[in-house]
């Protein structure tokens, strides 16, 4: 790591309390001025930094800038080499994580930006990613599955996602099939599942789970046409500075619960967080809405309905949207 990486590592893991700039430049092996202009070049990347006369300096609890450094002290023990990379603005974190991906990324990886200029959702949408309020980010999978069982990666990351917020607030996230998260019938989180395969086997080498998380965005930051229907995790005044441990936590549950996709336990929390199961929801099929019946999950992470001629069918990702009916 470079000299300022290793500052801001020690701040982290004592972050509220003082640190003399000597203790510094002794822990590194470095001069007082290395270690001072490492201080003034993480303050310009807007970390809160307070430096007090005869106590040193302070990374304040109030500073909310995402680092790897950060995320890493919330990493269970088994994950804390995963390479985390963190950018101020991308594109899009799952662009970036598909050519870190085509270069042998290892299983695990995490691509994350403060913002996202192009932020993409299901069917082409654009995601809303303004700096500062929200945890965007992508985890490259290497996981031993045929196509089919792939699909459930993001069954298994909404369940990882709604334990994580569970932490943090006494809300109760619920699921809208197939891969949005809503705290108060607002959506908060949504997730976009990409593959990367093989071309000479066909079969699949990794896949890129985006993860896009409205932490603290207020009501009036969002567009118009977004107001009444995307929300926050947090959406009162106070200044929750949570999105480094958030995002370590999300990280923790998606690789635990990866590994063991083939029990499909998962699918039971999945079904009792489900918004829709047991309503009546119009479904979009060939650019026409119909109405049906929500009734059930199937193994394979499929919507399981009862049609308007009632007769049962299964509605699987990337073919439908739906919306309850009202």
């Amino acid at each position: 790591m470079s000299l300022k990486n290793n500052v801001l590592h020690i701040l982290e893991l004592n972050k509220g309390a003082n640190i003399s700039g000597q203790e510094l430049a002794d822990m590194l092996c470095v001069s007082r001025t290395a270690v001072w202009k490492a201080i003034n070049s993480l303050k310009q990347e807007g970390y809160l930094i307070d430096a007090t006369s005869n106590k040193g300096y302070s990374l304040s609890f109030s500073s909310d800038v995402m680092s790897s450094e950060g995320i890493n002290l919330y990493l269970n023990d088994e994950y804390k080499n995963i390479p985390i990379t963190v950018y101020k603005s991308l594109a899009s974190t799952n662009t970036e994580a598909k050519i870190n991906a085509m270069n042998n990324a290892v299983h695990g990886t995490v691509i994350i930006s403060e913002e996202q200029t192009k932020g993409r959702g299901r069917f082409g949408r654009d995601f809303f990613s303004p700096s500062e309020s929200g945890i965007y980010m992508s985890i490259i999978l290497k996981p031993n599955l045929n196509i089919a069982d792939s699909v459930l990666i993001t069954t298994a990351t909404a369940v990882a996602v709604c334990n994580a917020i569970d932490n943090f607030t006494d809300e109760k996230p619920q699921i809208k099939w197939v891969n949005d998260i809503y705290i108060e019938n607002k959506k908060v989180c949504g997730i976009l599942t990409e593959a990367v395969t093989d071309f000479e086997s066909g079969g699949i080498e990794s896949v890129i789970v985006g993860i896009g998380v409205n932490v603290k965005t207020k009501e009036q930051e969002f567009p118009g046409e977004l107001q009444n229907i995307a929300g926050s995790i947090f959406h009162s005044d106070e200044n929750f500075c949570i999105r480094n441990q958030l995002a370590a936590e999300i990280i923790n549950n998606v690789l635990s619960i990866c590994k063991e996709l083939g029990n499909k336990k998962f699918l039971e929390i999945y079904k009792e967080r489900s918004l829709i199961l047991g309503e009546y929801i119009l479904y979009n099929k060939n650019n026409e809405w119909l109405e049906a019946f929500a009734l059930d999950i199937d193994e394979y992470g499929g919507l399981i309905i009862i049609n308007k001629e009632g007769q049962k069918e299964t509605l699987h990702s990337g073919e439908v949207s739906i919306k309850k009916v009202k």
